[in-house]
């Protein structure tokens, strides 16, 4: 790594905001010999600038006289979204990009509908394409391939661990990475049924839970017997001359089952292995087998990938967990802490907290929470807005108390199936329309008149229907439940103002939202602890206030958890521990938790939230991954 080259390789004519310094700082923690440094940078930071910078960093074959040692740079986010932003800058047009196979069509005259991953190259045994070497896919991996800088989202860079084509390069720049621990747990994890597992019919599915050995051991030896059959079903396919575009789909899926079970038995026989497995299975028996903080896996699809790393985001909230979550030392780690550049003024939060949205309180608080938005609706009434809704059941309600008071006209909702479709037509739309949305905290850019104005309705507690989470609160892990909660929150408030000149008010609705200031602000980022400091009601009459909690509780380092709501604080652990099939490895991991016996977590049931909902997105997010050829 050449950091001397830092700001020769910075994209843009000119810096804007603290960028120079940023460089300056970057480079310093990388001379000090860290591997990694993570860098904390607000929105309107320019990011992908840094990154640019920093991938030029990278040592160059003309450094080396060794053919084997590592060159060139990766970047990679785990957002399609900002790959395509990448995608769309002239300033970043030296990133090779490369997507899975299903996002290219076939270029054969036959097959020009036919994406590359279910072509005649995938269907028919020892097929030669005669254009391969122009094949939109494999010219844009090639490309990506021996170009210096290669950009790809991470399931991508994930899936091609071990790869001969994208091997170890100098320099990996991870952005938008404040999610890194959790994309590996969700990546890692193993759905088995009647949907991912083609043979499942011919397998005989045990209960785990009634297993002398228990859930876990029970679930490796099940893998053993899964892998044999997937295997033999696959053998059977691959003998076959030609394939249908089904059997395609079917020999694909189930060698990624073969993969994913394999690394499983192998981790679990790993006795210096870390990761720890937890088990769920529904009540058709199907099985989901789930990695938490998979140390070891990350090793292999992330760590193991280059020799320094940038890690980019505005809302890595505590380097010493951070650490932790991911298989890192903290010695080897540097956070480069920058401070945001956009005026206060223009990005408040305002208190119109009107209850708490807890499932035995929502029914109370949604009449009032509709009233409130209508009242801002009111307010902001050639504006659009954004609501973010948390869940499916709350954007329902909250439509139908809306339309009941009049306000039918400038709503727009979404479900799992046309959320991209909305979300797009929504921002092309001419009137002040607004969207309730359900799960857009993240990698949503509404610069100027696309949003004025947004209201967060529920604090978005870590589902504890999962059974991480369940864990997690098992082992009083509270200051890991209000971080990660508080992180998302700090995502979503970063939706509607997104340049210097650009200014949006935030809402704060729902009461539990001031407990997460309170209990996480240790971890704030100052310029975001200057927010909450500043919240205050807002100048508007008429709004339905009745906040159990007070944003100057929270500004002034008070207690504002309250005890309104008649709970105690055993609730989500009872939530957690009730959830059935679930068990664990052992060994434990602590994080630095608050004392249980004082906490409110706020946590609903989930049979609406966090992903529980029946209309919740079923797509593997490695689905435009497979296939690597």
């Amino acid at each position: 790594m050449h950091t001397e080259r830092i700001h020769d390789e910075f994209p843009a004519p000119s810096y804007r905001g603290h960028q120079e310094d940023a460089l300056d700082r970057i480079a310093a923690a990388f001379d000090d010999g860290n591997d990694v440094v993570l860098v904390r940078a607000p929105t309107g930071s320019g990011k992908s600038l840094l990154a640019r910078a920093i991938c030029g960093t990278a040592k160059t074959h003309d450094d080396t006289d060794h053919a084997s040692e590592a060159v060139g740079s990766y970047y990679t986010t785990p957002q399609v979204s900002q790959l395509d932003d990448v995608s769309d800058d002239d300033l970043l047009e030296d990133f090779a990009i490369i997507r899975g196979k299903s996002n290219y069509d076939c270029i054969l005259p036959e097959e020009r509908d036919t994406p590359v991953d279910q072509a005649p190259c995938a269907r028919k045994a020892g097929y030669d394409c005669s254009v391969k070497d122009r094949c939109p896919y494999f010219a844009s991996r090639n490309l990506a391939a021996n170009r210096q800088i290669a950009a790809m989202t991470l399931a991508y860079f994930m899936q091609t661990a071990g790869s001969e084509v994208f091997r170890k390069r100098d320099v990996c720049v991870i952005d938008e990475a404040h999610g890194l621990a959790e994309w590996a747990e969700m990546y890692a994890t193993i759905d088995l049924g009647p949907y991912t597992v083609p043979v499942w019919d011919d397998l005989s599915v045990p209960n785990l839970d009634e297993q002398d050995a228990g859930p876990v051991e029970a679930a490796f030896h099940f893998a053993e017997t899964a892998i044999a059959a997937c295997e033999h079903r696959k053998d059977a396919l691959l003998g076959q001359a030609e394939l249908s575009a089904s059997e395609v789909a079917e020999r694909d899926r189930l060698q990624e089952r073969i993969g994913d079970l394999q690394w499983f038995r192998e981790d679990y026989r790993d006795t210096d292995s870390a990761t720890e497995w937890l088990i769920d299975q529904a009540e058709n028996r199907a099985i989901t087998i789930k990695p938490l903080e998979p140390e070891r896996y990350l090793h292999h699809t992330v760590w193991d990938r280059a020799n320094r790393f940038a890690l980019l985001s505005a809302t890595i909230l505590d380097k010493e967990a951070f650490c932790r979550q991911v298989g890192l030392d903290p010695a080897n780690v540097a956070m480069v802490d920058l401070p945001h550049t956009f005026p206060l003024e223009h990005r408040r939060l305002y208190d119109v907290t009107c209850g708490r949205m807890t499932t035995e309180h929502r029914d109370a608080t949604l009449p009032r929470m509709a009233e409130t938005i209508a009242r801002l609706m009111d307010e902001h009434d050639d504006e659009k807005g954004l609501v973010h809704c948390h869940s499916y059941a709350i954007q329902d309600r909250l439509a139908e108390l809306l339309r009941d008071r009049g306000k039918d006209a400038r709503l727009w909702t979404h479900d799992s199936e046309d959320r991209d479709g909305t979300l797009v037509a929504w921002k092309r739309s001419d009137g002040p329309g607004v969207l309730l949305s359900v799960k857009m905290e993240e990698a949503l850019d509404l610069e100027g008149d696309l949003a004025r104005w947004q209201v967060l309705c529920k604090a978005p507690f870590p589902n504890a229907g999962d059974a991480r989470v369940a864990h997690r609160l098992e082992q009083d892990r509270w200051a890991w439940y209000y971080r990660t909660t508080l992180r998302t929150v700090i995502q979503g408030c970063g939706r509607v103002v997104r340049s210097p000149d650009d200014y949006g008010a935030t809402y704060v609705a729902d009461d539990a939202l001031l407990d997460v200031f309170e209990r996480a602000g240790s971890v704030m980022p100052d310029w975001f602890r200057e927010q909450v400091d500043e919240m205050r009601a807002p100048d508007i009459p008429g709004l339905p206030v009745e906040a159990s909690g007070s944003a100057a509780a929270v500004a002034a380092g008070g207690d504002a958890t309250g005890t309104s709501d008649g709970r105690d604080a055993g609730t989500a652990t009872a939530n957690a521990s009730t959830k059935s099939g679930s068990g664990s490895a052992a060994g434990s991991s602590t994080d630095g938790a608050a004392d249980a016996a004082t906490a409110d977590t706020g946590q609903t049931d989930s049979s609406d939230d966090d992903g529980d909902d029946s209309r919740s997105a079923k797509g593997s997010p490695l689905g435009d991954v497979w296939g690597d050829g």
